[in-house]
């Protein structure tokens, strides 16, 4: 497995742990009174965030990309949803 291969899975994983976060967590927390779904899903996030980084500097050295391109898919681990167009962008671009 290459390390861009890894990378779109680690991304995939942390776009959808993101959503679970803000969609499902933080309502279940001001709304239901469980403080814990935040907790625990805002963990898992935040490791899955961290490997996100680190994947995306093993991907980065390895695919050569430049700063800007490697800046901006940091940047989409910020928006909902920017992941997994990320994810399809990378898939389209690796070779048959």
């Amino acid at each position: 497995m290459t390390s861009l291969n890894l990378f779109r899975k680690v991304a995939v994983a942390e776009g959808i742990s993101y959503l679970l976060l803000l969609f499902i967590a933080m309502p279940l927390k001001y709304l239901a009174d469980m403080p814990l779904a935040v907790k625990y899903t805002g963990w898992a996030h935040g490791l899955l965030f961290v490997l996100y980084a680190a994947c995306l500097v093993m991907a980065w050295q390895e695919t050569k990309w430049k700063f800007g391109k490697a800046v901006l898919i940091f940047l989409a681990s910020l928006l909902p949803f920017a992941p997994f167009i990320v994810d399809k962008r990378l898939k389209a671009e690796e070779p048959a």
